[in-house]
């Protein structure tokens, strides 16, 4: 018997943004329940593969291209599983997101929206009530209890899957990455590794840098912004660098694991996340943690999980100076417990059999 196709259906896939690394995920999964997978998307950031289907018209920043409707109806015909990867569930590009809701009326599978983000939650997206799409029949997995709950005060049912990581993963090169990035192994290291635009607020990550370097006054903090400046916010961050009290750095490590080897405490200042996949990673590192406190961290905390608060820089001092070991232990060990990737594909097939899609 010939094995069920899956489609995973975004703007972009393949790259390093949040969405793209969960969706690598879940199709990681889905090919361990015995599916195929094919991508559809307005572009891929990795390297192409042969039965990708790339429609510039799905892109975010799409401009004048052409909308190609018959080309996505056709791209989904075999599928027996369309994976809808935020593309219906935030109206990042209204137009894609538009056609690709009318066009999964006809689809001949089953739809999951998979939401990362929903529309109230950016202020310049919350009079589109229209999304996400109320498909009949379709299934609605959120990445967060706070999401779901959110879709049921707005009378959709969906189910929680949060995002998923690595128990293990590699070890990372401290010494190799700081002289990559330009940084001392006496320096301490505060790491925002996050992209630079409003909500990630990075002006309270330099701030807190600078607080902290202000209780530590024997030594060298550095702050390092590990992602780009986007949605027009790259004059906003050179001035934010330009005025910064302690030093700065920015740009990639070569490997997520090597920049959280490098840092001495990461820094999670965003007013909203999806997720936080930092938050998780960070502790799976044992590194410890400071937030702000976005709303969807308390899906985190109620696991158990312990980070630090942003606005005591005095309190982070002091663990930095007398670590507590039993804290990143006990974080790292929840993390890998409650949030494994090798638990993904056991949680989509229980979710299956229980919407009645067990059998393919």
């Amino acid at each position: 018997m010939p094995a069920s196709t899956a489609v995973l259906l975004s703007y972009r896939l393949g790259g390093a943004d949040g969405v793209a690394v969960e969706a690598a995920k879940w199709e990681w999964a889905l090919h361990s329940l015995g599916f195929t997978t094919r991508r559809v998307a307005g572009e891929f950031d990795d390297l192409a593969r042969a039965d990708d289907t790339a429609l510039p018209f799905l892109r975010i920043d799409a401009g004048g291209s052409h909308v190609d409707r018959d080309g996505l109806a056709r791209s989904l015909t075999d599928a027996e599983l369309i994976v809808v990867e935020n593309l219906c569930s935030l109206p990042l590009n209204p137009v894609a997101a538009t056609v690709a809701a009318d066009v999964l009326k006809d689809a001949r599978g089953h739809v999951i929206f998979h939401h990362h983000d929903l529309p109230w939650e950016r202020p310049e997206y919350a009079h589109r009530a229209d999304f996400p799409p109320r498909l009949p029949g379709a299934l609605h997995v959120t990445i967060s209890d706070h999401a779901r709950a959110e879709l049921a005060q707005r009378g959709i049912l969906a189910h929680t899957v949060r995002n998923a990581f690595d128990p293990s993963p590699p070890p990372g090169d401290r010494e190799g990455t700081r002289q990559h990035v330009g940084l001392r192994e006496s320096d301490v290291v505060v790491q925002q590794p996050t992209r630079a635009i409003p909500r990630k607020r990075v002006d309270l990550g330099v701030d807190f840098a600078a607080r902290l370097a202000s209780t530590m006054p024997d030594r060298v903090v550095r702050y390092w912004l590990t992602g780009p400046a986007e949605d027009g916010f790259g004059p906003e961050l050179a001035r934010i660098v330009a005025n910064a009290p302690v030093p700065v750095v920015t740009g990639r490590a070569p490997r997520a694991v090597d920049a959280y080897a490098s840092a001495d405490v990461v820094v999670m200042p965003s007013s909203w996340e999806g997720f936080g996949n930092p938050v998780a990673e960070a502790m799976l590192a044992r590194r410890p943690v400071a937030c702000a406190g976005y709303p969807v961290l308390n899906d985190l905390l109620g696991l158990g999980l312990q980070v630090l608060p942003l606005d005591d820089p005095a309190r982070v001092a002091r663990f930095l100076r007398d670590p507590e070991p039993a804290l990143l232990e006990r974080n790292r060990a929840i993390v890998g417990r409650e949030l494994s990737v090798r638990d993904l594909p056991a949680r989509l097939a229980t979710l299956f059999a229980q919407v009645g899609w067990a059998h393919w």
